[in-house]
């Protein structure tokens, strides 16, 4: 038989993707580890579980969700979304901000679907997304995917504080090269530090971006996956109205975090301008990506999501349950900040949200002294994230020990 010629069926670019996300390969890693029976403290899951190891769940919006009609869960629903659930997580997501009565939006699966929709609407080929150097991982995998770039700003100055300074000369330097701009804000809540702006820091963010956006077209997006678990969920809104006056301020949501639907996909992106021509040509392009991606969004959690914020009995029952996981969170927030203080760990500041960073030196060599001791976390540049939100509250102070014995 002859030998088979050497032929690459793949394009170039998609020939050596890597085959898992190194985040899930480690969660993989840590539950076969317990699953032998060692001891394992695995931080590295981006959803919130209980002490007990399950994960928590809101019970009101199960039973919304298996309350659904067949008919409902079965049909297809809007391209765009369903109508009445767009505008249940817009009056929700925006409250009496004046963004409320500038937006249209889309129905996506989960946030990333969201981010998928802002990178490939609002961006050209080869052009980057703007981003501080702390920043979700797969930011980066959905810009390669659809031929963009990422480029970041040094997230923290030498006092720790936001680094205003270092945006605004990326904002410049961008904006001069490809004559626009679509910025990513994940706040409150930051995912992977858990930082949350200040009201001088987001003043001073507002200031610049109000400034670029009348040079290029501007578009920011706000990465809200993590605002239910936030203190304060409508005080940021302020800052992002002015830039709608000459940009597009948009709004990544997800129902995976703060309605616990994970594994139903629940998203939504929201985009808010004051140009009316503009907000039709948005809605138009918006409709158009899901059409040419993934056609229409999952109908049972769509509904079973109205139903929660809309139904008068409902809503205060979700809210009350959701209020009982965020106070869960903020017990393991206040406990790791106990049990660090004395160590030698630098870390941003950190009240609330599902993940801490751990700053780094070698932070693969570190990885691998807490892998030994059955410790598992996810190693970025210069720091280690730690994913508060899947640790039982008794083993934090273990966790910050082998944190400091191994950095």
């Amino acid at each position: 038989m002859a030998k088979p010629r050497a032929v690459k069926l793949l394009p170039d670019r998609n020939s050596d993707r890597p085959g898992n996300d190194p985040i899930f390969a480690l969660n993989a890693q840590a539950q076969q580890r317990k699953a032998k029976g060692d001891a394992v403290i695995n931080a590295t899951v981006g959803a919130l579980l209980e002490d007990d190891g399950t994960l928590a769940v809101l019970p009101t919006v199960i039973e919304a969700l298996r309350q659904v009609p067949a008919q409902k869960a079965a049909g297809y629903a809007p391209i765009a979304g369903d109508a009445a659930f767009l505008e249940a997580v817009r009056k929700d997501l925006l409250g009496s901000s004046s963004l409320a009565s500038i937006a249209v939006s889309a129905a996506t699966p989960g946030g990333t679907g969201a981010l998928r929709h802002a990178i490939s609407t609002f961006t050209e080929r080869g052009q980057s997304v703007v981003t501080s150097s702390y920043y979700w991982g797969p930011y980066q995998t959905i810009a390669d995917e659809h031929e963009r770039k990422v480029t970041t700003f040094a997230m923290f100055d030498e006092q720790g504080a936001f680094n205003v300074e270092a945006m605004k000369r990326t904002l410049d330097e961008v904006s001069a090269s490809q004559g626009r701009l679509l910025v990513f804000l994940n706040d409150p809540c930051h995912n992977p530090t858990g930082y949350s702006m200040s009201t001088g820091e987001w003043e001073a963010v507002r200031d610049a971006l109000v400034a670029v956006s009348k040079k290029v077209p501007t578009t920011v997006l706000a990465d809200v996956a993590y605002l239910a678990f936030a203190k304060d969920t409508q005080g940021f809104l302020k800052y992002l109205e002015p830039i709608a006056e000459h940009g597009i301020v948009c709004f990544a949501w997800s129902g995976s975090k703060g309605f616990g639907l994970y594994g139903q996909r629940v998203g939504a992106l929201i985009a808010c301008t004051q140009d009316e021509t503009q907000r039709s040509a948005v809605q138009r392009a918006l409709t158009y990506a899901c059409r040419g991606t993934w056609s229409n969004c999952n109908a049972s959690g769509m509904e079973a999501v109205r139903r929660c914020l809309t139904d008068a009995e409902l809503d205060p029952k979700v809210r009350g349950e959701r209020a009982r996981l965020t106070a869960l969170l903020d017990r393991r927030v206040q406990a790791f900040n106990g049990a660090a203080k004395g160590t030698k760990l630098s870390y941003p500041r950190y009240d609330g949200g599902f993940f801490v960073t751990v700053f780094a030196k070698d932070p693969k060599g570190a990885m691998d002294k807490l892998i030994e001791r059955g410790v598992f976390v996810v190693p970025g540049p210069g720091s280690l994230r730690v994913a508060l939100c899947s640790v039982a509250e008794k083993d934090i102070a273990s966790l910050v020990r082998a944190l400091d014995e191994c950095l």
